[in-house]
């Protein structure tokens, strides 16, 4: 769309600075965390991620669009974000897969986006001073007025978004990656016993629970609130902790829940949440980060000869201080040496801040469900 038929729209941080761009998507208001996250593909899949709940994103790839929106590459039911920032839209996607535009989509789910600012300067901005609150709106456009609104949300710190975005009945999932794209060569385990695996929705991602059925798994999602005795009644093998968003020690319903899980001493993996919820649970403390880790290319390892690359999407991270001496780092973020992974030393937990079931990113953790399968069948 030519830039003099464009919407005007206005982004302004809780800091005062303000970007004016154009409006794509639904026109309105919008108030949330503003975050960005650096990967060049994958646009579909951040946007439908639950983690994102509550916040606006900035795409840092200079353009947006371009393979517009499928049914397939979905990771929830819905778009989670509450806004869009990008430096340019296309609103002629060419792909064969597609069926809908980017900005149709933002429209039809009522989601604000901005474009033309220089998110360049923005995301910088969000690198030196941190993920704060921030306001798209195409009804004020006025710097001045729209401040106080953006100053009065509540901050991330201390939100439980995952009651938002759990779901609130207890499903089976049965369908694997194969239905859709497959990316590697995992044996198909139809020949051994079905492993169940209880998973605890904190808002978890599709393309999880499909990499489980594809390891053989029967996939039970429960909310948080289900009880310990409902989950026992499925006789799990193993427990899953799902990945979601906001603060995870104001997760307390899932904290409990897991606490006592573990007491049944079944295998257990976390992933994200997932991750963070089972170091609370093993005693460990949570902080926030500065800007967090959101991107494709996230190193992981214990040191520069033994590296995963990562995709990631996290802005808490597990005090390392915190852990106690029955818990062992099995993975570190090598950009900033914060915690990316754990295990308990004797008994079969362990947990990873990343994502080894990618969507969007690559594909060295898959390992993990492996690893998962693996732990339950000793057992």
């Amino acid at each position: 769309m030519p830039i003099a038929k464009a919407t005007p729209a206005l982004l302004v941080l809780a800091d005062g600075t303000f970007y004016q761009g154009f409006s794509f998507g639904h026109q309105g208001t919008t108030i949330a965390e503003v975050v960005f996250n650096t990967g060049i593909t994958g646009y579909q899949e951040v946007l439908t991620d639950p983690s994102y709940q509550g916040q606006i994103v900035i795409f840092t790839y200079p353009e947006l669009g371009n393979t517009g929106i499928n049914p397939e590459d979905e990771e929830s039911s819905h778009p989670h974000v509450k806004g869009v920032i990008c430096r340019n839209i296309a609103r002629r996607p060419s792909n064969w897969r597609s069926t809908e535009s980017l900005p149709d989509y933002l429209e039809r789910y009522q989601i604000k986006g901005i474009y033309g600012l220089d998110t360049r300067s923005l995301t910088r901005k969000i690198r030196t001073s941190g993920a704060m609150n921030g306001a798209i709106s195409t009804e004020i456009l006025e710097p001045d007025k729209l401040l106080p609104l953006v100053q009065s949300a509540p901050l991330m710190a201390g939100l439980n978004l995952v009651k938002e975005v759990t779901t609130k009945e207890i499903y089976e999932w049965s369908e694997g990656t194969e239905s859709v794209w497959e990316f590697n060569e995992t044996p198909e385990s139809s020949d051994s016993e079905p492993l169940t695996v209880v998973a605890i929705d904190f808002g978890i991602k599709r393309n999880i629970l499909k990499r489980l059925v594809k390891y053989g798994c029967r996939v039970i999602v429960v909310p948080p609130s289900t009880s310990v005795a409902e989950i026992l009644e499925y006789k799990p093998d193993g427990i899953f902790l799902s990945n979601g968003p906001g603060d995870p020690a104001a997760v307390t319903e899932g904290v409990e829940l897991t606490k006592a899980l573990l007491k049944e001493g079944k295998p257990t993996f976390g992933i994200c949440m997932g991750h963070q919820i089972l170091g609370l649970s093993l005693g460990a403390k949570t902080f926030k980060l500065k800007f967090g880790h959101r991107g494709l290319n996230q190193p992981a390892g214990l040191s520069q000869q033994q590296v995963e690359i990562t995709s990631q999407n996290h802005g808490f991270a597990i005090e390392a201080d915190s852990l106690g001496t029955d818990v062992e780092i099995t993975h570190l973020n090598l950009n900033d040496r914060t915690i990316a992974g754990l295990r308990h030393k004797t008994l079969p937990f362990f947990s990873v801040q990343y994502h080894p079931e990618a969507s969007p990113g690559p594909h060295d953790a898959d390992y993990l469900f492996e690893k998962f399968v693996q732990l339950m069948r000793q057992a």
